[in-house]
């Protein structure tokens, strides 16, 4: 990925130009990983510039923040209106929002409770995550040998900063294999997820997908996904699945911000289905898409216009 860049950054409710973005090297966030984001997309609509699911992104950013005894200074509704403020402040069409709430300077010890509460917004261009092609192509992932944390061990259901070192050694490692992606079992060995995206399996038309309980984030997509499926009449399971469904499925495909709705094409060098992006994934994604692009509708009330 190309280095990310923009005019200007939201900073404690000001906007302040890029470079002078910066945190000091003894905050705490930087030793113990006690920071809480988000990611959430700004597409360019037939409407115009419009926000994907907003005020759901900034309720999980809050929630997150409440499980760690964190109190992010602002209403809800006005961190919403800042991270507006940042794209118009930028003149972006479209664009990625990455709201993060980070504790500062104050102590150095574990507990974050004396330090400073920071709050930023970025923006930037990004096109897809996992490639253009992936969305028709779809990607090769393998398992990972690094599994999700067990039950009361790390909250996954907060979007924390620190959470995302056990994603980086499941991207990593599938890197190096020579896969784009890879996918965690969770402390049991059941299906949990990929190192930043939901996931879904497809067999006989009935989807299938983990439940919180897996040690999954509670993504915004794959609730999203949720309810296109069944506006599309497909039944759609959400319980525990063991590894070998992953070599049994018809299709199996990514959801997320970054990666949007993406299929799967191999795992462990097993093909999914014929190799290739199966029906039920395309009828999704194009339900998805015909939505965010402002083709039909908002029927659901999912996009924010940005002016």
């Amino acid at each position: 990925m190309s280095e990310i860049r923009a005019e200007k950054v939201w900073h404690n409710g000001e906007l302040i130009d890029w470079d002078d973005a910066r945190i000091h090297v003894v905050s705490h966030s930087v030793h113990y990983g006690t920071a809480w984001f988000e990611g959430i997309r700004c597409y360019k609509t037939s409407r115009g510039s419009e926000v994907f699911r907003l005020p759901e992104h900034i309720r999980r950013l809050y929630d997150s923040c409440r499980i760690y005894r964190t109190e992010i200074p602002y209403s809800r509704e006005a961190f919403q209106e800042a991270a507006l403020q940042t794209i118009r402040a930028n003149n972006l069409e479209a664009c990625y929002i990455r709201p993060i709430v980070l504790r500062g300077l104050g102590a150095i010890g574990v507990s974050p409770r004396p330090t400073k509460v920071e709050s930023y917004i970025m923006v930037w261009e990004w096109g897809k995550y996992l490639g253009e092609e992936a969305l028709e192509k779809g990607v090769k992932v393998c398992t990972s040998s690094w599994n999700r944390a067990a039950p009361n061990t790390f909250p996954t259901i907060a979007k924390a900063a620190g959470n995302y070192l056990n994603s980086v050694l499941v991207k990593m490692e599938a890197e190096v294999r020579g896969y784009d992606e890879g996918i965690a079992l969770d402390a049991h060995g059941l299906i949990s997820e990929g190192s930043g995206e939901n996931l879904f399996l497809v067999r006989d038309n009935v989807i299938y997908t983990s439940q919180l309980v897996h040690a999954i984030l509670p993504g915004i997509t794959r609730d999203s996904v949720l309810t296109l499926a069944a506006e599309l009449g497909y039944t759609v399971k959400e319980q525990a699945l063991p590894r070998e469904m992953l070599y049994l499925c018809d299709e199996i495909f990514f959801t997320g911000t970054a990666c949007e709705i993406t299929p799967i094409r191999s795992v462990d060098d097993r093909p999914v289905g014929a190799g290739v992006r199966g029906p039920v994934t395309e009828a999704l994604q194009e339900a998805f898409f015909e939505i965010v692009e402002g083709r039909v509708p908002d029927r659901h009330r999912w996009l924010t216009p940005v002016r």
